[in-house]
């Protein structure tokens, strides 16, 4: 289906466009087809997936192509455990799909909202010490090319093109199937609880080592984390779901209604902000249970916000964030969103900000009404100082020459672009800044 260009934004109102117009493929062939339109008259296309990136990545001046209806499993291999997905199936769709054959995806992060492609390709990592990003997951991936072809990238068919292709930024095509990896199906036993920031800090590495997954969210203006810890467990284990009520009021009533609240009115009245970061200490958290693993990784986001997240070499953690407490106290600001703290395995995917090193994750938010430039620029030269990679997902300033340095096979990637989309049929302003023209 085609239609005029409409307004589009991303969901934290940080980019938006009107394309000249915008497609809703439901096939692989209408995808080829759009591509090779798009080619013949000369604009851009870029495929859009559910928006969830803060940084103009999707942004699509020429064609949009919306991939809401390209969803769904496409074939699962039971004997190896991979099961590949046309490439705009939303990550909450996939565990319902996978169901039937008693699989699940390795790891996921704390949103499911966005399509499995976008995910990969802009670096979406969960939190564990053994367990790397989305993309490390990948074992196969199709795509429409700059000349309308389709590339195929498995283990037997261009094998040395997937650490590329499974993190390419949507720079290099369009991509239309994913296969991933998977696991037997498994629950989580999760813990979350408020604790002294003190004993976090001195006990963070030794925690996040015994642990599979382990992350912590610091409220400024306090002297509390708020630690979640999860454990992995077979699917044959007894258990524990939270219980309806329990989880409306924790995500919808908590997490929700009173934290946006509580946004608006910190943004009015800024001095509220330490009061207000209390109080939410005592609210979120604080709970125990066993799920399904997709049910404990994911939690539902309802207020709007900005996101910067920086990877750093993992022993960088602490003097990182020893920094960034201090700069907040120095400045005076007034910071109504948590940090988040989590980890990553070292993995070989040539863009991702994990590549060749475990890392750890500290991410800063500002409510999306509020302005967060001063404080994210801020922020930035303190992760740029210990080796930091900023998230292609999310709010950073970087320009190609200052991330070739980060990426040791940055110009290697390139290359691979220039063999691939010679005429940046796929470009937009922001791979211009990022990958240079």
């Amino acid at each position: 289906m085609t239609r005029p260009g409409a307004m589009w934004h991303n969901w934290a109102r940080s980019a938006s466009v009107r394309p000249q117009r915008m497609e809703f493929p439901r096939s692989v062939g209408a995808v080829a087809r759009a591509v090779a339109a798009a080619r013949e008259q000369g604009l851009s296309v870029k495929a859009v997936g559910a928006g969830h990136s803060f940084t103009g990545i999707a942004v699509a001046p020429g064609v949009l192509l919306d991939l809401t209806d390209l969803t769904g499993l496409v074939r699962v291999d039971r004997e190896r455990g991979r099961a590949t997905f046309l490439a705009g199936t939303r990550l909450h769709q996939i565990p319902k799909l996978l169901a039937p054959y008693g699989l699940a995806m390795e790891n996921l992060g704390d949103i499911d909202r966005q399509s499995i492609s976008g995910a990969i390709s802009t670096g979406t990592h969960g939190t564990g010490v053994r367990f790397g990003g989305l993309a490390t997951q990948v074992v196969g991936a199709s795509l429409i090319v700059g000349d309308g072809e389709m590339l195929q990238v498995t283990e037997h068919e261009d094998p040395d093109l997937l650490p590329a292709v499974a993190l390419g930024l949507g720079a290099l095509g369009v991509l239309v199937e994913v296969t991933i990896q998977c696991v037997p199906a498994f629950q989580l036993h999760a813990v979350e609880r408020p604790e002294p920031l003190d004993d976090v800090r001195e006990h963070l590495h030794r925690r996040a080592e015994e642990a599979d997954h382990f992350e912590f969210y610091w409220f400024p203006h306090t002297d509390k984390a708020m630690t979640k810890t999860n454990t992995r467990l077979p699917e044959s284990a007894p258990r524990a779901p939270l219980g309806v009520l329990g989880a409306w009021v924790d995500d919808t009533v908590v997490g929700g209604v009173l934290h946006k609240a509580a946004c608006g009115v910190a943004k009015a009245v800024p001095q509220t902000v330490p009061t207000i970061a209390r109080t939410s200490v005592t609210l979120w958290g604080d709970r125990e249970f066993t799920d399904a693993s997709h049910r404990v990784f994911a939690t539902s986001r309802s207020v709007r916000f900005r996101e910067m997240e920086y990877a750093l070499p993992v022993e960088s953690a602490l003097p990182a964030f020893d920094r960034l407490r201090a700069l907040i106290d120095e400045r005076g600001w007034a910071i109504s969103f948590p940090l988040e703290v989590r980890f990553a395995a070292a993995d070989d995917r040539w863009l991702s900000t994990a590549h060749g090193r475990d890392s750890a994750y500290i991410a800063v938010h500002r409510y999306w009404r509020e302005d967060p430039s001063e404080y994210f620029e801020a922020v930035e030269q303190i992760m740029l100082s210990y080796g930091g990679r900023p998230h292609w997902g999310k709010m950073h300033t970087l320009d190609a020459p200052q991330l070739r340095d980060l990426y040791p096979r940055f110009d290697d990637f390139l290359a691979l672009r220039e063999r691939l989309d010679p005429d940046r049929l796929f470009g937009n302003r922001y791979l211009s800044r990022v990958l240079g023209e």
